[in-house]
């Protein structure tokens, strides 16, 4: 059983208690539909990110091999040499977006391409070289969608968090403390009103047998 409120049993309380229960039923409804459709929309997420992830560390090790070969058939000053400069300048911009009422992150990368792709002589380094820069500048984009995405369920997971805690003390612990109040409440009144009855029945009978 539920420890009731410390409150005076009076109607004005019991009006108010009523008041507070039918709002807080409401309210844990619309938590608790809020909460399914977080947990959705983060499972959405999470799917997601296990996508991008698998994409990215696959790219990734492809283009670490080519990188790696690269340098086993090159000398190391020449890679060293090719890589020093950027065929590209990239900028990223940091956003905002609403998910659930949660302030998640927008990333925009953009990317100013140069005027050779590959800032060096062909000659110079093998294919390999020319393959792991191909895939690390188109896997960037990945990158930085993976860091949003990633972010994003972190910050979901945490208010998905937040709102069961608010939905679980409203459900054991201020509903059914109200309900228990209001019943107490309900028999005091109605044992007050009994005994009120059992008085003015005495003394309609004394007043008979005065008479």
């Amino acid at each position: 059983m539920a420890e009731r409120l410390k409150v005076n049993p009076t109607r004005m309380e019991l009006r108010r208690l009523k008041g507070r229960l039918k709002t807080a039923v409401r309210g844990h409804k619309l938590l608790k539909d809020k909460s399914d459709e977080m947990i959705r929309r983060f499972m959405e997420y999470a799917k997601q990110n296990k996508a991008l992830r698998e994409q990215v560390e696959e790219e990734l090790s492809d283009a670490l091999k080519s990188f790696v070969l690269a340098k086993a058939v090159s000398d190391e000053y020449a890679i060293q040499e090719a890589v020093v400069m950027p065929s590209s300048q990239i900028t990223l911009e940091a956003h905002t977006k609403n998910v659930m009422s949660v302030v998640v992150p927008q990333f925009e990368l953009k990317k100013t391409q140069g005027a050779d792709k590959y800032p060096y002589s062909y000659g110079s380094v093998t294919a390999e070289l020319d393959d792991s820069i191909a895939i690390l500048t188109e896997l960037m984009q990945k990158l930085v969608k993976l860091a949003e995405v990633e972010k994003t369920c972190n910050m979901l997971a945490d208010e998905i968090e937040k709102n069961r805690r608010r939905v679980n003390a409203l459900e054991y612990v201020m509903i059914p403390q109200t309900e228990e109040t209001i019943r107490y409440i309900t028999m005091k009144l109605d044992e007050n009103e009994r005994g009120n009855t059992v008085r003015l029945m005495k003394i309609k009978s004394i007043l008979a047998d005065k008479k």
